[in-house]
Order: C-alpha cells, then structure tokens, then sequence
C-alpha cells in the first residue's frame, strides 16, 4: 500500500499546550514520493526494510493498536506475517513520511484483519503515535490542521503542481520548535492564522513569502543555515523539505 508524503502550504504556531504547540496548518498530500507497505507471510514476525528501521514508528502504532483491545488478533496474524517497508520519503524532511506510514499500517490492518474501527476512532489512536498521523489516516488530499495536529477538518482546496527540492540535511523536528518557543514566540499571530484557512492553496502560495507562511522558517534557518540557499522556496513543516510552484519553476 502506498504510503504518501505531504507538504505544509502553511504552518502557523498559535499557543502552546505544555511542551506540545498549538498549529493552524494547511497539509496537502503529495503523492509524487510515497513509500510502500505491505504484509507478507512468514515464519515469525518482523519489520524489515530498505533503511535502518531501529525503533521505527509502525512498531509504536502496532503497539497503540494493541493498547486498544486488538492485542489477540493482532498477535495471531503476526505470528505469520511480518511487515516489509520500503522507503523512499527522505526522514527529518518535514514531509510526515514516519506519520504516514504509521497511518498506512493502521489502515492497512484495519482493513485485513476486519477490525472495523470507525475512521474518527483509528485517528484517535493515530493522535497518541504522533501529531500528524490523523491527516494521513482520513486520506485527504488537503485539509486544515488544528489542535496539536488532532483535529483535521478537510478542505475543499485546488493545490497547485508542486516540485520538491530535499537537500542532504536532517532537521530535527524538536529542536526546530524549541528554538521557535525560546526565540520567536513574540511573533504569533492568531488573525493571520485563521485568515489563511479560508484561503486556496493557490492563493496563499502566489501572494504571501514563505517566511509569513510557515512560522518555522526562521528557526529552522538559523538551526540550519546551510538551507539559506533555499530561501525563496517554500519551506514544508520544519525542514528541511522545500517545494516551488511548477509555473515558477518553468519560467
């Protein structure tokens, strides 16, 4: 099953909650890069894959989703199969590739083993993996984002063609946003945030900088000043992921 990336038209920070931040965010799915999950049969269970897969988060939600009262059937169909994971989102990128396959295998053994978890319970278990797990569950080819990344409401969008520029830099997610709470929090601003759920993607991408767009942008700059070649691209999430208009691009 494929397993897509998304990008951040926009990402706006508007309060916190203990250590977690409060978005308002745009996240269309981007499906020219994807990675593919399937279950294959085997003697005994494992998660293999084409990268290092220590401490991957489809274990983390296998476990969620035993937490929630399927732990029996679970363990039954893995005992004979295992999870084969090929990758091909690039990790630290800010394209939620570890989100979306957490959401993939959710939905892929929702589907196999006929649990029949409602969509709004799967995402509910999504939330406790990680924050952007919901938005891959529901399958939306774009929607706003609130919350801590819990409450996804899909929006009825036209995004424009995109092309991704991924340079050779990890960013850590975490630090990106510390460095945003300690150093940028004086620049939240709500009103903007909410003016941009109503606006197309095409709109937010032709009329504002990438800098009022994602609120990101500067901390993760200064993180990783090595992305400032990038600067008039489009910053997805927390880096170090940068998208251009197509009709830019071939102009």
């Amino acid at each position: 099953m494929k397993s897509y990336a998304k990008i951040n038209i926009f990402l706006k920070i508007v309060g916190t909650r203990g250590n977690y931040h409060e978005i308002l965010s745009r996240f269309a799915r981007f499906e020219d890069i994807f990675d593919e999950i399937e279950f294959q049969k085997a003697d005994k269970f494992e998660l293999t894959s084409n990268v290092d897969i220590k401490d991957n988060i489809i274990l983390k939600a296998k476990t969620e989703l035993e937490n929630a009262g399927f732990k029996d059937v679970i363990n039954e169909f893995f005992t004979a199969h295992k999870i084969v994971l090929n990758k091909n989102i690039p990790t630290g990128a800010g394209l939620g590739g570890g989100s979306s396959n957490a959401a993939t295998f959710l939905l892929m053994t929702n589907e196999q083993l006929n649990l029949k978890i409602p969509m709004n319970k799967l995402a509910q278990i999504g939330a406790k993996i990680g924050s952007d797990v919901p938005f891959f569950v529901y399958g939306y080819k774009s929607a706003n984002v609130s919350g801590v990344g819990e409450i996804v409401k899909e929006f009825d969008d036209d995004v424009p063609q995109t092309r991704l520029i991924t340079p050779n830099v990890f960013c850590s997610t975490p630090q990106v946003y510390k460095k945003f709470r300690s150093d940028f929090m004086q620049n939240i601003n709500v009103k903007q945030a909410n003016d941009f759920l109503n606006l197309s993607s095409s709109k937010l991408l032709q009329n504002f900088k990438n800098y009022e767009l994602n609120d990101l942008y500067a901390p993760c700059l200064e993180l990783y000043p090595q992305l400032k070649e990038h600067e008039d691209q489009f910053l997805s999430g927390s880096g170090s992921s940068f998208f251009m208009l197509k009709s830019q691009d071939s102009k």
